[in-house]
């Protein structure tokens, strides 16, 4: 007779009151060992094995270590028998299939604990008729509710075929999977939704649910790890929130490719952009290139222009290239006659001496040999003649008197012998008294001109050229410039133009060149006194003594007729004032000879007013 201990069905009890174990159902007898010991089915096996008659799935089916409270390597008995040592073939058996069957588990009996808490050791078991195995039941204790069945595949019939485990079970019991050493790791943390409850089926037959109870799948953990003893089903290991992150990434990379995009269009904007500036700023635009450019017009010009004044002005001024005694130069001149009569400076043709030569060039290009008329150093003008040359258009005169600060001129030269230069300007001030000259030492070369000044641009080789008002008419000659260094010079020096130029009134040079013309010589007009160069206080004061051994009043002259005395200050001429010896020269040659004039003088701190009529000189 079957009977079991309580809580041990299926049993029979031996004849020393122990009870054998049951045969795991499907066994083969020859599996049998000599010492009653019966060899485990493997998982895969198990699995298939036909279930009980006490409504248990296959028997001898292994647990895992730490699964369900079974003691690795001992035969659970639900008798409380002492659990029986394994043998290298043997296996755990436990009141039901590992979580990795398929098929539903019928578990009675079954001790649970905590999720994650490790698994307590198996009680000692006693081997039951059944052939199953538990923990021994405790006295006085509540038998353990029954864990979740799941339902079994008919006695007899073949289970169908299950996935193979990770790992399959080892029958040496070797830690991790056997019996916990001393050096064993602790067992795995199962997964909780994975893990059932720890221990074996124990209790009375009644206990045990003839029923089988389907177990709820847990959900889908999203948090799950890797279990290598979770049932299939179980969602694989997933990337925490991955679709947040790919939200993320997107963004940060569309972000990253707009911002590339942008800045290469802007490089190949700006690219483009640079090449198209050069182009317009080389070419104006794209394409063959073509300016605006005005029609032909007349050539006519307002007479009054400075054009017209040098259309109608510049036929009549020459260009004079003077040789002789190892020197040369270049000056202006303008023609004064149909004859051939030519002013310029007397410093101009200085060079050629007695036996110089002098070319004219004409503004027509045509050349011709010109003589020496006269020549006056004191006044610094001169006239030469050429012949053989007919169709000459003189320039005409104007006045000098009339001339008011502030009108424009136009000078014509060949500064620098670039003939027929044209410049233009306005008259700066008049009356400036100036010398210029002295390059010989004893005075005879120094000239006095009572100059018109100009802005006009004027440079060395625009002596003797003609200082022309707003109607084309000569009201000046040309004959020095204020050079850098603070000097005059008839020459200008090398200097070029600084804006200061200075012309001799044409009423002086009319008066010069109808003497040169008729005479060679030029008339001075003179006081008859000898000057003291030396004087620096304000005014001209007469010597006292004369210059060539001679009384400083000439006798019978006008001075002397006068009442002038040496030692007395002449401080005006007609009214106007005079601060040095040199300005009375000027104002005085700025006369004709037989004017009068009225000085103003100081004699032993008096002042007084004289009055006398200009003598003559031979010029020289």
């Amino acid at each position: 007779m079957n009977e079991g201990k309580p809580g041990t069905p299926g049993a029979s009890e031996g004849p020393d009151g122990d009870f054998e174990l049951a045969r795991p159902i499907g066994t083969a007898s020859p599996g049998t060992g000599p010492d009653g010991d019966y060899e485990l089915r493997r998982p895969l096996d198990a699995a298939a094995a036909p279930p009980s008659t006490d409504g248990t799935s296959g028997a001898g089916a292994a647990a895992g270590p730490g699964r369900l409270g079974g003691t690795p390597g001992a035969v659970a008995s639900g008798t409380g028998a002492e659990p029986t040592p394994a043998g290298p073939d043997a296996g755990t058996t436990i009141g039901g299939a590992r979580p990795a069957d398929t098929g539903a588990e019928h578990i009675t009996g079954v001790e649970t604990a905590e999720p994650g808490a490790p698994a307590a050791p198996a009680p000692h078991a006693e081997p039951s008729a059944s052939g199953h195995s538990g923990p021994a039941p405790v006295p006085g204790a509540e038998p353990p509710a029954s864990g979740p069945t799941r339902p079994a595949p008919a006695h007899g019939a073949h289970a169908p075929a299950q996935p193979r485990p990770l790992h399959d079970p080892d029958p040496y019991s070797t830690p991790p999977y056997g019996e916990p050493g001393p050096w064993a790791p602790a067992p795995p943390v199962q997964h909780p939704a994975a893990t059932p409850a720890h221990g074996v089926a124990v209790g009375a037959p009644e206990a045990v649910s003839a029923a089988p109870v389907t177990q709820e799948a847990p959900a889908a953990d999203p948090w799950a790890r890797y279990d290598p003893w979770a049932a299939p089903g179980v969602a694989p290991l997933q990337q925490a929130d991955p679709v947040e992150e790919d939200v993320k990434r997107r963004r940060g990379r569309r972000r990253r490719t707009l911002i590339g995009g942008a800045l290469i269009i802007a490089l190949v904007s700006g690219v483009a952009g640079g090449v198209v500036g050069v182009q317009l700023e080389r070419s104006g635009g794209i394409g063959a290139v073509e300016l605006p450019q005005a029609g032909v017009e007349a050539p006519d010009r307002d007479p009054d222009s400075v054009a017209g004044i040098a259309a109608q002005a510049l036929p009549s001024v020459v260009t004079l290239h003077v040789s002789g005694g190892g020197r040369a130069g270049t000056g202006t001149g303008f023609v004064l006659d149909d004859r051939g009569h030519i002013l310029t400076n007397d410093h101009v043709v200085e060079p050629a001496g007695e036996n110089g030569d002098i070319t004219v060039t004409f503004h027509s290009g045509d050349t011709a040999e010109a003589t020496v008329v006269g020549r006056d150093s004191g006044y610094d003008l001169a006239v030469v003649r050429v012949k053989g040359v007919r169709g000459l258009t003189p320039l005409p005169l104007g006045n000098s008197d009339n001339v008011q600060v502030g009108d424009p001129v136009v000078a014509i030269g060949a500064p620098f012998d670039l003939a027929g230069t044209v410049t233009s300007g306005i008259i700066s001030a008049r009356e400036r008294p100036i010398t210029a000259g002295g390059e010989k030492g004893d005075g005879s070369d120094v000239s006095y001109v009572d100059a018109l000044q100009t802005d006009a641009p004027i440079n060395p080789g625009n002596s003797g050229g003609p200082l022309l008002d707003g109607k084309g008419r000569v009201i000046g000659i040309n004959s020095a410039i204020r050079s850098a260094d603070g000097g005059l010079d008839p020459e200008g020096g090398q200097s070029g133009s600084i804006g200061l130029g200075f012309a001799i009134p044409i009423n002086q040079g009319k008066r010069v060149a109808e003497e040169l013309i008729e005479t060679g010589k030029a008339t001075h007009p003179v006081i008859g006194i000898t000057l003291d160069m030396e004087y620096s206080g304000d005014g001209a004061r007469v010597a006292a003594e004369g210059g060539d051994g001679g009384p400083p009043v000439s006798t019978g002259g006008p001075g002397a007729k006068a009442g002038i005395r040496p030692g007395d200050v002449i401080t005006q001429v007609d009214g106007r004032p005079v601060h040095s010896g040199e300005e009375l020269i000027v104002k005085t040659r700025a006369h004709r000879p037989g004017d009068r004039l009225e000085l103003t003088l100081e004699r032993d701190g008096e002042e007084r007013t004289v009055s006398l009529v200009l003598g003559s000189s031979g010029g020289g």
